[in-house]
């Protein structure tokens, strides 16, 4: 089942958002990750590669999760993503010049800025998203819902068919019986009960007295 996110401004203003923390998290997770290879014992130019292969987990792993992928697909990219946000953050923290708790926030923001940005903008991706087969088919069953609707609306019940059965043998001057009513409505057992219904209301009494307007008494 394909879907499309219908863009609005407010999604297009959480996709730029989201680029310009991804963007300024890249920035400092290179520099924070240089300065951290080169710490622990990584040679200059391992130092420089290593932040990009951190941070091109994390850009696979996000572009994943922004697509429409199965439950198994959505797990893998989210491990990459938590190993990607683990390791930007342990770079960022372990970089810091002293622990210290403003430090330490200073660090670890921009990774965790990133993690949330994404999972945010994931969510209002997926409110957004449009299934077209779902819609397609939900319309298609909604007019064969109406249209049994109208068809039943516009089907006489098996009782109008025996009163106006009624009615019109009433006019030639004879009375229908419960049997030949079920013949009328193809139903069983049902004409005398019906009959006996109609005199308990009233109906056959009022038809004696007005024999002119069987069509209002059918109504």
């Amino acid at each position: 089942m394909s879907r499309r996110p219908q863009w609005t401004a407010s999604l297009a203003v959480q996709c730029a958002c989201t680029a310009l923390v991804a963007l300024g998290a890249a920035y400092a997770s290179y520099r924070h990750g240089r300065t951290f290879a080169l710490r622990f014992g990584a040679d200059p130019t391992t130092a420089a590669i290593w932040p990009l292969i951190v941070d091109g987990l994390l850009v696979i792993a996000t572009v994943e999760l922004w697509k429409r992928t199965a439950d198994t697909g959505r797990r893998t990219a989210w491990a990459a993503f938590a190993f990607g946000i683990s390791l930007s953050l342990c770079a960022n923290i372990g970089a810091a010049e002293s622990l210290t708790v403003l430090s330490v926030i200073v660090a670890a923001s921009p990774p965790i800025a990133l993690l949330l940005a994404v999972e945010l903008f994931n969510r209002a991706l997926r409110r957004s998203s449009v299934p077209q087969d779902e819609t397609s088919e939900t319309s298609a069953e909604t007019a064969r819902h109406d249209s049994d609707i109208e068809s039943r609306t516009a089907r006489p019940t098996a009782e109008q068919r025996m009163w106006q059965h009624f009615v019109q043998e009433h006019a030639r001057g004879r009375t229908p019986t419960g049997a030949e009513l079920d013949r009328i409505a193809n139903t069983h057992n049902y004409g005398r009960r019906i009959l006996r219904e109609w005199k308990a209301a009233g109906r056959l009494s009022q038809l004696e007295n007005e024999p002119e307007q069987p069509s209002i008494l059918a109504a």
